[in-house]
């Protein structure tokens, strides 16, 4: 099966990367903890991701915790030239896999260092601060202490890049007086669109946006204008949303996540299909009324 074109390129970081790329969350147990339920098909999931072209994954130390890195080193280290690893600190897990804020000094480092080593990395190539300030989408708080501390793992050659998620937009404006934000991950998808003047923003200063939950995570986007417009179209409602999302903005790079050989080749495909204008122009309705 030869690489698919990933509909263009944009800047993360130092990299241009293709817009296409692949998110490892599903690959830790049910509810993002624990071990993977098929070992073999999570490092299988991982090599077909490359061998398809995606230059581009999203991690964490806390998916597991520890689980998707140490797969992520087992199925492709040595690491290909031009594969960018983006991983996300700021949150930890109980022995219950409770989500707990973790923003204190000493655990941002410990985080930046257990990344590393279950990466079998020397630098992390991109680092976002994930917020937590209310179990609702992103909120207002404080961030300076917490990315100060990750400018100076910056600076010690820890970190190349950095970057925001779960962020408000004057937390982002913050972030840029203390340190270059290379990239913004928050939800955002068809039907959840209060993001849209952010993403037109970061596009003007060539920032990435990276939507978390592009098909809507635990609860998938239900919607029968999606539905309508895939069948016409002759492909899944999901590979629909992640075109429109495509089309959406220059700046927009995906990381659809998945634990199945089937669905990562499904994914993958989306970018190549070309949303006719009638089609966006029905997909509009998705954001305006929430659900379709």
């Amino acid at each position: 099966m030869g690489s698919i074109d990933r509909s263009g390129t944009f800047p993360l970081g130092r990299r241009q990367v293709k817009r296409m790329g692949y998110g490892a969350m599903q690959l830790a147990g049910p509810g993002v903890f624990g071990p993977p339920r098929d070992h073999d098909t999570a490092l299988a999931v991982l090599r077909e991701a490359v061998a398809q072209g995606v230059d581009h994954i999203d991690t964490s130390d806390f998916y597991g915790p520890h689980i998707t890195n140490r797969l992520i080193r087992e199925a492709l280290a040595p690491y290909p030239d031009d594969l960018v690893i983006v991983t996300k600190i700021g949150a930890r897990r109980d022995d219950k896999g409770a989500w707990l804020p973790a923003f204190a000094p000493d655990e941002l480092k410990q985080a930046v260092h257990d990344n590393l080593r279950n990466l079998g990395l020397d630098v992390l190539d991109v680092v976002n601060l994930r917020l937590m300030f209310s179990a609702h989408g992103p909120a207002e708080g404080p961030i300076e202490a917490s990315l100060t501390v990750l400018a100076e793992l910056q600076q010690q050659g820890l970190i190349r890049h950095l970057g925001l998620s779960n962020a408000t937009a004057a937390q982002v404006a913050q972030a840029q007086r203390i340190a270059p934000i290379v990239c913004v991950q928050n939800e955002y998808n068809l039907a959840r669109r209060a993001d849209d003047p952010l993403i037109d923003a970061l596009a003007k200063d060539g920032i990435a946006y990276v939507p978390f939950f592009p098909l809507g995570g635990f609860t998938p986007l239900q919607s029968t204008i999606l539905s309508d417009v895939a069948a016409r179209l002759g492909v899944t409602p999901m590979q629909t949303a992640l075109a429109w999302l495509l089309r959406r903005s220059p700046n927009i790079l995906l990381i659809p996540g998945t634990s199945s050989l089937a669905h990562l080749r499904e994914n993958l495909a989306a970018a190549e299909l070309d949303l006719p204008d009638e089609a966006l122009a029905a997909l509009e309705g998705v954001g305006r009324s929430g659900t379709g």
